[in-house]
């Protein structure tokens, strides 16, 4: 039995609701909803064996940032999605250790654009291990960061979980945050949302070709990840446009006999993804790095 693909846990409970029919909370799970800065923010916590069975998720939290400002060019909306997200990161809470490094990585290929947001929003975080502990006098106010982008097992012929897995045992970071697209069931949340979860993440599940999973239990430290939908499957998506047009009798497995289920992305996703790793980056960068301003990241960054 197909069962429509997305790594949002918003949508994972929106379809519990819709599938159940359903209006109620759903046990062991807790949601709400609030605005920051102009963002719609939506909070999915998964707090036991059954809502993890329900949503099909590990247990932990799901944030999602809708970023229809940006998409709209509204007036400071890059900087105060950034600053929204850095403001989740932490309060998830982070729990990071004042000498210990920290890990960023990018996930995907740079070459195939609905991939590539991972590398990309790794070119815009400030890298600063190398800084703090060569001059540590100039740089005694900074953080600890490594920017790592470790492209693809098809590329590399490394697993992208061993290659992080081995620079993890040399530095010895006290977090990794890794940054991956992901796979949404509607097409209007196509680089129009922002994940973040502490629960880490599987590369390449979007797509269905999940590899090594980075989490605390594979990697021995604390994983954050943080995502961006940008594709979604043909089969998901036609299931959607027939159930907004009120066709309710579509048999998933009908349609899956016609076609490869090939994967569908905006025309303009390059645009879109360079608007979102911008964003990203600046919010890992206004985590990690106390007082600093669009001003100064751009100054490291140049």
């Amino acid at each position: 039995m197909y069962k429509k693909r997305t790594d949002l846990a918003l949508e994972a409970h929106e379809m519990w609701k819709e599938s159940a029919e359903e209006t109620a909370n759903l046990p062991g799970v807790k949601a709400e909803e609030y605005e920051k800065e102009g963002f719609k923010v939506t909070k999915i916590e998964i707090l036991d064996e059954q809502g993890e069975k329900e949503l099909d998720k590990p247990r932990g939290k799901y944030i999602t940032i809708d970023l229809g400002p940006i998409n709209s060019r509204a007036a400071d909306a890059l900087q105060k999605a950034s600053s929204v997200i850095a403001q989740e990161l932490k309060a998830l809470p982070l729990e990071l250790k004042p000498d210990a490094p920290v890990l960023v990585a990018g996930l995907g290929n740079r070459n195939i654009t609905p991939d590539a947001v991972g590398p990309k929003a790794a070119e815009y975080v400030i890298a600063t291990r190398h800084l703090v502990t060569q001059m540590p006098n100039e740089f005694k106010g900074f953080r600890q960061v490594c920017a790592l982008t470790p492209g693809v097992l098809g590329l590399t012929g490394v697993e992208t979980g061993e290659i992080i897995k081995g620079v993890c045992e040399h530095i010895n970071p006290s977090l990794v945050i890794a940054i991956d697209a992901l796979a949404s069931r509607r097409l209007n949340r196509l680089c129009t949302t922002v994940q973040i979860s502490n629960t880490g993440i599987e590369p390449g599940s979007g797509v269905g070709n999940t590899r090594f999973s980075l989490t605390k239990d594979s990697l021995g430290v604390p994983v954050v990840a943080i995502g961006v939908p940008t594709v979604v499957d043909a089969v998901t998506l036609a299931l959607d446009v027939a159930e907004t047009a009120g066709v309710k009798d579509l048999n998933p497995d009908d349609l899956l006999k016609s076609t490869e289920n090939p994967i569908v992305t905006p025309k303009d996703i390059d645009r879109h993804l360079c608007d979102a790793a911008k964003m990203i980056g600046y919010g890992i960068d206004f985590a990690l790095q106390d007082n600093l301003t669009v001003s100064d990241i751009e100054l490291f960054l140049s």
